[in-house]
């Protein structure tokens, strides 16, 4: 379950949040990041999920590494790691927002090239290297040996290649509005055949997020939600793609479900589109859960 970071909320909410999920049938409870939206810091919100959270593993899906510093966001989620005692996964992309980089003197420049350079940085960093000769480490040492893993928010051929050279799996962004089965099917085939020609011995994590709603007015809500996250991109794709959302109603999100199960999903990442606690008890009954 995706923490629903996205929509106005405020101490209540994601206190109660936090622990319906940490009580409930949930594996995980991911959050996202945007920075030119009202959604709150993903640190901010990451940090409170480990602290108010006991049993579900964290997920960041995902952080924009290259809109950031990497020594800092090692820092910060080492911090995470320790506050959860080990719970963490790192999701990281380069997204596809260049205000979000502008906005916090992020370079949008090599941004593929930097994330892997990235990477081993902070890898370096939670293996106790100093970031520069002379200085002291960078703490705290993360719980997770050799720190938490990484999940790659990538989609194409050259960026999976990538991938399978430092993530232990992908995060396919493609579900997002809607489980096209054949698309799907493909998508996930992609990932398999870059870990194998990387020489993988490892099978790829394969994780998926969906946008859903659920109980009265779900259909307006999940389209409004769509608009109001892509309009970033201009109005006409953002009404394209809003009106490609479909999953608000019980018999499309069990359907999406069974069918990213039958094409090997380890995780799904359902992405409500409410702060009404209501959402995840309507969630379970439609799942069986």
């Amino acid at each position: 379950m995706t923490l629903p970071t996205m929509v106005a909320h405020d101490r209540a909410d994601t206190i109660g949040w936090c622990r319906a999920i940490d009580e409930g049938p949930w594996a995980s409870l991911a959050v996202p990041e945007r920075v030119t939206y009202p959604s709150h810091a993903w640190t901010v919100e990451l940090a409170a999920a480990a602290a108010l959270t006991e049993r579900v593993r964290l997920w960041t899906t995902i952080i924009v590494l290259p809109a950031h510093d990497a020594v800092d966001v090692a820092k910060q989620l080492a911090s995470v790691d320790r506050l959860s005692e080990g719970r963490l996964t790192v999701g990281v992309g380069v997204g596809g927002r260049e205000h979000d980089y502008r906005a916090i003197g992020g370079s949008y420049e090599r941004r593929w090239a930097r994330m892997d350079e990235q990477v081993a940085t902070m890898r370096r960093i939670w293996a106790g290297e100093p970031p520069f000769e002379g200085a002291d480490p960078v703490g705290p040492p993360p719980v997770q040996a050799g720190g938490p893993p990484f999940v790659a928010g990538v989609m194409g051929p050259k960026a999976l290649a990538r991938a399978a050279r430092w993530a232990v799996g992908v995060d396919d962004a493609s579900t997002v509005f809607g489980v096209d089965r054949a698309a799907t099917a493909e998508a996930f085939d992609r990932i398999r055949s870059a870990w194998a020609e990387q020489g993988r011995s490892d099978a790829p994590h394969i994780s998926a997020s969906l946008w859903y709603a659920l109980g009265e007015d779900a259909d307006a809500r999940l389209r409004t939600y769509g608009y109001d996250y892509m309009r970033i991109f201009g109005h006409g794709l953002a009404e394209t793609m809003s009106s490609m959302l479909s999953t608000s109603t019980p018999a499309a999100l069990r359907t999406a479900v069974d069918t990213l199960a039958d094409l090997g999903c380890d995780e799904l990442f359902l992405v409500p589109t409410t702060i009404e606690l209501d959402e995840l008890s309507r969630t379970r009954d439609a799942l069986g859960i």
